[in-house]
């Protein structure tokens, strides 16, 4: 008795900190994008076709994230936010790191692109801000595909999902076979 006490204790707190980690990581991810699509706007990009995809890649992290801003067991509980969450989440991470290489790889070259009207040396320093903010990005999502993993068989472990999976419905039906007899 005493030791189940101990470990459901210890699970709770643990589910209640990865929580907290999925919920801070995710406010983390907000505040960069949010910072990304700034800087970009810094670099006055809206007449360029790269300029403002660049910008939609940003405002597309913003939407992934802001479900693990909200509720979490929502997420962890239902299979269409979590296979929705973790697409969005894996594909943002993709460009977010791809564009990270090719910033810092070729800056110049990307600056030319974007065809900015901020001066040479402003538009690299801005846009190593912004490589570096997309690093950060890659990194934050690897870790909160992770802490939506560990929500998510959490919620399974619990019992907390909202599946019917065989398990209960073989419960369900050795209850109804008692009620019959």
């Amino acid at each position: 008795m005493g030791l189940s006490d101990i470990t459901s204790s210890e699970s709770k707190s643990h589910c209640h900190r990865s929580h907290q980690i999925f919920r801070l990581t995710n406010y983390i991810l907000l505040g960069a994008s949010t910072s990304c699509i700034f800087l970009t706007l810094s670099l006055r990009l809206i007449p360029s076709l790269y300029g403002g995809l660049f910008i939609l890649l940003h405002a597309l992290t913003i939407a992934g994230v802001v479900p693990g801003c909200t509720d979490t067991m929502t997420l962890a509980g239902s299979h269409l936010w979590y296979a929705i969450h973790m697409v969005s989440t894996v594909i943002t991470a993709i460009f977010q790191g791809s564009a990270a290489v090719l910033i810092f790889t070729k800056t110049t070259d990307f600056l030319g692109e974007l065809k900015s009207y901020v001066s040479e040396e402003y538009g690299v320093a801005i846009l190593k801000l912004v490589g570096g903010l997309s690093i950060l990005i890659f990194c934050l999502e690897r870790v909160v595909l992770l802490l939506a993993f560990v929500l998510r068989y959490n919620a399974f472990v619990e019992g907390k999902m909202n599946s019917n999976s065989k398990n209960n419905y073989k419960v369900d039906q050795d209850e109804n076979l008692k009620i019959q007899v």
